[in-house]
């Protein structure tokens, strides 16, 4: 990111930018780009699922949903989800309306009991640590940080990780259990994996046998063009290359119905499974079917589910091509600015000249915009060279979202322009 001006230009720019900040400051905004949640509109494309199952309560195998069992969740979910999650049916679980939780519950149960291949308990052990590619999802690091397991960060390029750090680390320190990755349209970046970084996390050494991928397919089928990123097969990649247990698979349809009563998936080996299910054994008498049955009735098959998400791309895409528009308009040739252009998930990544993303959260903030904290897409929160800000466009409605936009890159070029002046 470079920025070239001239000497005699930079007071009049950063004279119109106070004054252009000043004038938002009194508009007196109230504005939030902090989460990535689905709009009303978004939810109100799944607002069938709240009238059924109709009087129905038996699954497609005879199941009556509204009983005990059913630790696995009902095949018909299973089999809409399986080929977009890259699961075979058999080897896919559905549970809760939360992956977050998903991934909380294998953690803990990797840290008191013993995962496939594991000598111990992680809890028995001296040092536990996962790699952590940044930017990366914050709540990844939380759940890091609650447990107390150390982060490693590890430079994201737009294939992935950056896979020779990973490969090093790795293969290096038997104290490194495992790694985050978000495969398709990952948060914050949009990156997607490609097939070469597939295979190398497949593939690679690992000086802990009880290593694992922590595969969070959180967008799997959150597209933004009419041309779907599709992802290599990492469950069938560490199968063939002799490293089956190594991969733990999460989804689920949070923000593809309702974000607070979906259905969140697993998917591993078949000793994963097994680890699972007998844990969860422990903590439940068997999922909510009812609902499952409800989201296999609503979506009926893998082809619903795509006629549905295609419905949930015509709402979002005005939203990015906005937030596009706005970035190019305002920022563009100034060298002030760097910017992600997705094809899905939900955010795109800002980024601003080196020590200025928290300052430009603060003056947002300070004029009704909130963003997200600067730092909250690395480990610890701490972005060495504080440079990242996490846009997230989906939930304001279109005018608010563009008035949000305008403001932030006011507040972007008055920050650069008062770092340009004191250097």
């Amino acid at each position: 990111m470079t920025t070239e001006l001239s000497p005699d230009a930079l007071p009049e720019l950063l004279e119109r930018a106070r004054k252009d900040y000043a004038a938002l400051a009194a508009r007196g905004l109230s504005l939030d780009l902090t989460r990535g949640k689905p709009a009303p509109a978004q939810l109100d494309l799944a607002e069938d699922l709240l009238s059924l199952p109709d009087g129905r309560h038996t699954a497609a195998d005879g199941t009556d949903v509204r009983n005990y069992g059913g630790l696995q969740g009902l095949p018909e979910l299973r089999e809409i989800f399986a080929d977009a999650l890259q699961v075979p049916v058999t080897q896919l679980v559905a549970l809760g309306n939360s992956s977050l939780e998903l991934m909380h519950d294998c953690l803990v149960h990797a840290l008191l009991g013993r995962v496939p291949g594991a000598e111990s308990r992680w809890v028995d052990q001296e040092r536990i640590a996962f790699l952590c590619p940044v930017p990366g999802y914050d709540r990844h690091f939380a759940l890091c940080e609650r447990f107390g397991i150390e982060m490693i960060p590890v430079p994201m390029t737009p294939d992935g990780p950056d896979m020779d750090e990973v490969e090093r680390l790795a293969a290096g320190d038997a104290a490194v259990k495992g790694i985050w990755c978000v495969p398709k349209y990952s948060n914050p970046d949009g990156a997607c994996y490609s097939d070469e970084t597939v295979a190398r996390l497949a593939a690679m050494s690992a000086a802990a046998p009880d290593f694992r991928i922590f595969w969070d397919n959180a967008y799997a089928v959150h597209h933004l063009t009419d041309e779907p990123v599709e992802t290599a097969d990492l469950l069938a990649a560490c199968a063939a290359s002799g490293n089956p247990d190594r991969v733990f698979v999460f989804g689920s349809s949070s923000k593809v119905t309702f974000a607070g009563s979906g259905v969140a998936f697993f998917g591993a080996s078949p000793d994963n499974v097994r680890w699972l299910l007998a844990n969860n054994a422990k903590r439940s008498i068997g999922p909510d079917k009812v609902n499952q049955l409800r989201h296999a009735l609503f979506l009926r098959d893998a082809a619903g589910l795509r006629a549905h998400m295609a419905r949930q791309r015509e709402l979002l895409r005005p939203k990015f091509d906005a937030v596009q528009r706005i970035l190019a308009a305002e920022l563009g040739g100034t060298g002030l600015a760097e910017w992600t252009d997705p094809k899905g998930g939900y955010f795109v990544t800002l980024r601003v000249p080196d020590g200025c993303a928290k300052e430009v959260v603060r003056r947002a903030s300070e004029a009704g915009i909130v963003l997200t904290p600067a730092g909250a897409t690395h480990p610890y929160g701490d972005d060495p060279r504080d440079a990242t800000i996490r846009i997230a466009p989906t939930f304001p409605v279109q005018d608010d979202l563009e008035q949000a936009m305008l403001g932030l890159t006011t507040c972007v070029r008055l920050v650069g322009y008062e770092k340009l002046s004191a250097s």
